[in-house]
């Protein structure tokens, strides 16, 4: 019987989450990763109490929580004990279900997407890497050196869950920057995430499973859940994400198989999910026995202060499918995203995509690889972090500038693009309309409702335009804007 060494926790009475609570999810954390087994004795509660630096009734209700879990029992004559099971609540995800041979899909709304282009309308309704900055020689050496090592085999039949080399790199990246205990067998590498999407609902969902969703969001990501049967459910948000007493009253009057949800940079809002939230709804997806499908796809663009940990990162995580992608990061065209689950859902993802898609592009996959492993991926993501945070300033000043109080907004901590509310009475259906017409795009928040509902948002991407480009869009902007208020004057 081995006692436990307290070595990384740390309590932070500024996070929403209460101290004692802070304390069982560290020690449950603990207890998952293998460093406190069945049978380990904890600290006593003065002990613990006094290396903390906290009350001693903050231990004690901190081991009373991980009690009610399961994770840990005391004995008659003192001791509290790590119990067997280790995992006795936090179950995995309910067994995938293989997908039907005769499913017909429902059809999908028509959403056309005009390429960026640069030469052509300064296009803002989409937040999407600036493809001129990729690091074009150094992915070429990349390649080169990928196919001179390797060629053989990179151009023959490979695993379909991606190459092996890229899915370690992955797993240390994710560890590292997101604190997921993963390693490469736990990843599989997609043609993006739309595909990775696609994969988890095929695989994990059934026609008439119900998902709830954040209620403004992604039409992409929802065609691919809607594509396998599934009925989505709005729940509201606000400004610290997903309303969990919302989502609560959902749970108590439906059975839900999954929550899609975009936590780190709300879609399209960017709103960050607190902490407080984060752990509310990781815990209710225990309680429930739900899946959480946590889509992280722009973790690396965070400009003020750290990152939060992703949710799979938290306790409950073993209950989140994480999806991500590095077409963010360095081009949309290279196709590379990935997807850490558990087995369960992770097997059937990987025989499914080897069916219907047998590898992904094995090369450029390789060639990601050096990249991460001579450190130039690193140094592009801080490059882009740099330009994109006074491509945010530079937007979100020439919205005031020229377009004073027509709109207002919060600058965002990160993410690819800013969420403003039309104010007063604009027509923003012929304000788009006005505005293509002079050669700058941007659209209403009615595409990102998932009724369909009109809203007086818009979402303005600033990732895409260099400064004199999105100042030159917000100049348009303002002129497309007199144009329609002087039609609107003109009418009886």
């Amino acid at each position: 019987m081995r006692k436990w060494e307290l070595l990384t926790t740390a309590l932070d009475p500024r996070r929403p989450a209460p101290l004692f609570l802070q304390l069982a999810n560290a020690v449950a954390e603990d207890i998952r990763k293998g460093r406190l087994k069945a049978g380990d004795a904890l600290p006593g509660t003065r002990v613990l109490a006094e290396r903390l630096g906290v009350h001693r009734n903050t231990v004690i209700a901190g081991y009373q929580e991980l009690a009610l879990q399961g994770f840990v029992r005391a004995r008659k004559g003192g001791g509290t004990f790590v119990t067997d099971r280790a995992k006795p609540t936090a179950a995995p995800p309910p067994s995938p279900r293989p997908p039907p041979t005769y499913a017909v899909p429902p059809p999908l709304p028509a959403q056309p997407m005009p390429p960026p282009d640069p030469r052509g309308p300064l296009m803002m309704f989409r937040g999407v890497p600036d493809v001129r900055l990729l690091p074009a020689e150094a992915l070429a050496r990349a390649f080169r050196r990928a196919l001179s090592r390797h060629g053989r085999k990179l151009l023959g039949y490979a695993d379909p869950r991606g190459h092996e080399r890229l899915r370690g790199e992955l797993a240390t990246m994710l560890s590292h920057t997101r604190g997921l205990a993963v390693s490469a067998d736990s990843v599989a590498i997609t043609r993006g995430s739309q595909q990775a999407l696609y994969l988890v609902a095929q695989t994990f969902l059934a026609p008439g499973d119900v998902v709830a969703v954040e209620e403004l969001g992604n039409p992409a990501a929802w065609s691919a859940l809607r594509l396998r049967g599934a009925e989505l459910v709005p729940v509201p948000i606000d400004d610290d994400g997903l309303d969990v007493e919302a989502l609560e009253v959902l749970l108590r009057r439906r059975a839900v198989r999954a929550v899609y949800l975009t936590p780190h940079h709300q879609f399209p809002t960017n709103t960050v999910m607190s902490t407080g939230r984060r752990e509310r709804i990781a815990a209710l997806a225990v309680r429930h026995r739900f899946a959480i499908i946590e889509d992280d796809y722009d973790h690396e663009f965070h400009y003020e202060g750290r990152p939060l940990a992703p949710i799979a990162a938290g306790a409950g995580g073993e209950n989140v499918i994480y999806v991500g992608s590095l077409s963010k990061v360095l081009a949309p065209g290279l196709r590379v995203g990935y997807v850490v689950a558990p087995p369960s859902v992770l097997e059937p993802l990987v025989s499914l995509r080897a069916v219907c898609d047998l590898q992904g592009d094995t090369a450029v996959e390789c060639a990601i690889a050096e990249l991460f492993e001579d450190g130039e991926l690193v140094r592009h993501v801080r490059r882009m972090g740099q330009i994109y945070a006074r491509r945010r300033d530079a937007l979100a000043a020439a919205l005031a500038t020229h377009l004073g109080d027509a709109l207002r907004f919060r600058v965002p901590d990160g993410g690819m693009a800013l969420w403003a509310k039309v104010q007063g009475k604009i027509d923003v259906a012929a304000w788009s309309r006005a505005g293509e017409a002079l050669g700058v795009l941007f659209r209403g928040a009615g595409m990102f409702d998932l009724l369909g509902r009109d809203r007086p948002f818009l979402r303005l991407g600033f990732t895409y335009h260099d400064e004199a480009e999105l100042a030159e869009a917000a100049s348009r902007m303002a002129r497309a804007l007199a144009t329609v208020t002087r039609t609107a004057r003109r009418m009886p």
